[in-house]
């Protein structure tokens, strides 16, 4: 229930800002089953990116624990090591990896194209940081 419902919170957040949802670029932060270990097995990330490219968004995945070949082969996706800046209509931080939290806002923010929203799931950031959080 908690990812469908941060699911419709991202999605209405993007159409609130002006994004259309057919195309837009969404980037999730975290694919690991928890923060600060690089295990994949029970990850749920995947149900949020699925049902996001459903939608017609076109995701990229970050995450400096998880293994590119294991996250290709196990779980069907690729993971971006070096999303760009300012291209983003959404960031999700999906895992409270320590190298999220040093980012710190103002470097998640930079990777938003003007209008984009932060969705943090995981508490990453500051209650203020946030455009949406459970």
């Amino acid at each position: 229930f908690r990812r469908v419902l941060f699911r419709s919170l991202v999605l209405d957040a993007m159409m609130r800002a002006g994004s259309r949802i057919a195309g837009a670029r969404a980037l999730v932060m975290g694919l690991t089953f928890k923060e600060n270990t690089p295990d994949m097995r029970n990850t749920r990330v995947v149900d949020l990116v699925g049902a996001l490219e459903k939608r017609g968004v076109v995701v990229d995945i970050t995450d400096p624990w998880a293994d590119p070949c294991v996250a290709r082969r196990e779980l069907g996706v690729d993971i971006c090591d070096k999303p760009k800046e300012g291209a983003y209509d959404a960031v999700i931080l999906a895992v409270r990896h320590r190298e999220f939290v040093d980012m710190g806002e103002a470097a998640i923010r930079a990777l938003l194209a003007p209008g984009g929203v932060v969705a943090d799931l995981k508490w990453v950031l500051p209650r203020a940081a946030s455009d949406i959080r459970l």
